[in-house]
This record gives C-alpha cells, structure tokens and sequence, in this order.
C-alpha cells in the first residue's frame, strides 16, 4: 500500500445526524488515511471542536430540529482555520449557497460516490495545505526581519524591544532617525510580526509628490477630477486595505495636505479626488521621517495636533556611529550576501579594512556602509578584501588614531582604547569586564567621549 500523501494524513470531522451517512463516510475517507471523528448533534459538534483540531468538516445542513447554517458561525469562532463543506440534498442547494455566503468554502451534494467525497476532501485539505505554508512564511517574514535589525548595542536593543511589544497591536508608530538608519526595515518588520501580516505592506514617500498629488496618491481618484485624471484610480490606501500603510519621510507632507492626512489617521475616513463618497479604511499607520516634527511646529512647518496623532509610539533609530558594536556584524553581514548574489569570491575583511570600518564615522549611516560593502564586493578578485577597496574618506579621526608613544593626551588615549574595545567586544557587558570597569562607569565614559 502507497505511504499516505500529506492530505491524507489530516484530520476531519464529520457533522450528521443519519448513522449510516456517518459510517459510510467515516470509513470512506478512513481508508483514504484521514484521521477522522464524528459528531450527530450540535452539541456534540462544538464540544469536539473545542477539544480538539480539525483541517476540514463535512457539515450536513439539516442535523433533526437543527439547522447546519445555525452551527456554522460557532465552528468558524471556535476554529476559524477549519474549511467546513456544507453537506446538502438537491432540495435545498439554494441553503447551501447561504451557507458559503456565510463562511463555507464549498458544498457537497447527497447521496455522493465514495469517489466524489474523496475529491472533495483532498480539495479542501490542499486548500488547506497552502494556507499552512503561507502562515509558515509570514512568520519566516518576521523572523528575517527581525534578525535583520539584530544588534549587540543596547540603545538598538531598547528600540527592538518596543517594536516586539507594540507591533501586534494597531497603534500608531512613528520611526525617527536620520537617513539612512533602518527606519524603512523596521516599519516593515513591524508589519510582518503583526496580525496584519497576511495583507499589503505599502508604502508612500512623501518628499517626491507635491499637495495635489499626493492626495490622489493616498487616497485615489475619479476620472475626470483634474487634467490628466483619465480613469479612476485607487489610492494606496485601499492597496493597504487589512495592512499597514507606511509613510515614509512623513515630515515633508505639505502643510496644505496636512489636515487631510490628520482627518484620516484620526477617523480612518477619507475621499477620493473629485469624488465625494466618504470611505472608510481599516489600514494601520506607520510613519517615519528624518526631520526634528517638534522643531517643525514651532516654526509652524507642521501641525502640532498632527504630530500628536502620528506620536503614539516612537521609536528612535541610533545612528550607525552610536552602534560601535554592530559594525563589524553589519560589514560581515553585507558582504557574504553580495558575494553570495553576485557570485563573488569576497569572505573577509583585511585587518586593515576593518579597522577603517570601525574608524569611520558612517555619515550615511547603515545604507551608506551597505553600498560601501557591496561595491567592494563586486570589484574584489580574492577571499580577502583590502582597504583600497573601501570606498570611504580618510577622515580626520582615521588619521589621528593614536600610538603608544604619540602626543597624546590620556584622554585621547583613553576614548580610542574604549572605542575598540568595544567594537571588538561580543556585548557592552564583556567590553566593560576587558576595562576592568563596571558598566555604569563604561556608559558614563562612552557619553563622555560621544561614543
């Protein structure tokens, strides 16, 4: 006998209140390699739902004095992952169609071939199988996205435990960081650890559209609303319908859309351009800028009852030279996945490079070592990457790195010891145990030197 495929080793719960449908089909689909169990009543039905876990239902529309479509809403609260086949005979197809409005996923008619049930069961199961595999990568999603943003520095850490606690809930998040920090990856991270996970992920960047057209861009349009408008549109709103909509550099919306976007994150109510339909969304929001939005509503640039809507949560991004810690971590990282997608021999750091890694200041912050890691990858002939291959300045603290015996004051001496033992130290704890200092004392020090 052929080994059961995996829709035949799944489970199935079969609802009538005829004996001899039961048996017919229990042993049916039992030979199939189904585990199989069966209810005659209602009440039995939800006692066996709630105990155990079921792919699939066969569910008969009339069980005696009951009706199949009163059961149905209770076995979609209690296992809203079980696809239920409405059961039915010729003379009530029309219930059965009822039925699939109301959450079946198909329906079977009676008196059946032990062949038709069969069919019908590994269609629903795969169904089923499928829907396993993409729950399976929406979580691999969160999982990617969280090592993404992996760090060994503790202010990255304090932002990673917020953004773990807040992104199963709908609340507002607002990123903060300079360019180039990650705040694009952690809103995304954010939507794929959340319940929204399953829906769009969409974004809109705000610097590039002016007032009109970013309006028609969030919220779409009617034909016909200004020139140029020559079909109707959808906004990215309704694309984000479920999900999360995620406005990116939210402090350059100008100051004349404002007040619709405050109306919208507010009541989650809104028109499309030129239509005066009033819509409704059910989107969450996430938004980042680069920008100080306080210093902006003091000089009057951005409404402060905006700023309050947008600052439920934050979440601010330490720039990479505040994350000592993770360089090294970070330059590994982007260079064995660029040498790996461009088929590159690259696998190493030069001492020599990565001390001008840790050295450098990162103006550009994660991007800007990401696109200085890749290029060097793609132009490197060997294992081992050399300095004149990094594409970085020699700046003024590359040069003045100190010595023993340099001019130097123990200051200078002291703040670039501290700088490298924490770079090449596996967390803040452990730098702290190689200077023989605990870690309050590292943390005064490291604020001192701006480290």
């Amino acid at each position: 006998m052929a080994e059961p495929t995996q829709e035949e080793t799944s489970r199935i719960l079969l609802i009538d209140d005829e004996q001899n449908i039961l048996r017919t089909f229990r042993y049916c689909l039992e030979d199939a390699g189904h585990r199989v169990r069966t209810a005659s009543d209602a009440a039995q039905a939800e006692d066996i739902v709630q105990r155990d876990v079921f792919d699939l239902c066969f569910l008969d529309l009339r069980l005696g004095d009951t009706s199949g479509l009163d059961l149905l809403p209770k076995l979609r609260q209690y296992a809203p992952w079980m696809r239920v086949v409405i059961v039915t005979a010729h003379s009530s197809i029309d219930s059965a169609l009822d039925a699939i409005r109301a959450g079946a996923v198909d329906y079977l008619v009676k008196p059946c071939s032990p062949e038709q049930l069969r069919m019908a069961a590994t269609k629903q199961l795969r169904a089923r199988r499928l829907e396993q595999r993409i729950e399976a990568l929406e979580k691999q999603d969160c999982a990617t996205t969280v090592a993404e943003l992996d760090s060994e520095s503790p202010s990255m850490n304090l932002v990673l435990q917020t953004l773990r606690q807040v992104a199963d809930t709908d609340a507002t998040v607002l990123i903060l960081g300079e360019s180039g920090t990650g705040k694009g990856l952690a809103a995304r991270t954010i939507h794929n650890c959340s319940p929204r996970a399953k829906d769009n992920f969409v974004v809109v960047n705000c610097p590039s559209l002016s007032a009109e057209l970013l309006e028609s861009e969030l919220f779409g349009h009617r034909k016909g609303a200004f020139t140029g408008a020559i079909e109707n549109k959808l906004g990215r709103v309704d694309q984000a319908e479920g999900g999360t909509l995620f406005l990116d550099e939210v402090g350059d919306v100008p100051l004349s859309m404002q007040p619709k976007l405050l109306r919208f994150i507010q009541d989650r109510e809104y028109e499309r351009v030129g239509d005066p339909v009033t819509r409704r969304a059910n989107v969450r929001i996430v938004a980042a800028t680069n920008r100080d939005l306080g210093e902006m509503v003091r000089q009057n640039h951005f409404r402060e009852d905006l700023l309050y809507r947008l600052n439920v949560i934050t979440l601010a991004m330490p720039p990479l030279r505040e994350r000592i810690e993770d360089l090294e971590l970070l330059a590994e990282r982007f260079l064995l996945r660029y040498a790996a997608s461009y088929r590159r021999p690259a696998r190493r750091f030069s001492s020599a490079a990565r001390d001008a890694i840790l050295a450098y200041p990162w103006p550009g912050n994660i991007r800007e070592l990401q696109n200085v890691v890749e290029r060097a990858v793609i132009l490197c002939p060997a294992e081992q990457v050399e300095l004149d291959l990094l594409s970085i300045a020699e700046t003024p603290e590359r040069k003045a790195r100190p010595r023993i015996g340099d001019a130097l004051s123990l200051e200078d001496v002291e703040r670039s010891h501290i700088r490298a033992v924490i770079a090449s130290s596996p967390s803040f704890e452990a730098a702290a145990a190689t200077l023989g200092i605990d870690v309050s004392t590292l943390y005064r020090k490291r604020k001192e030197y701006g480290l």
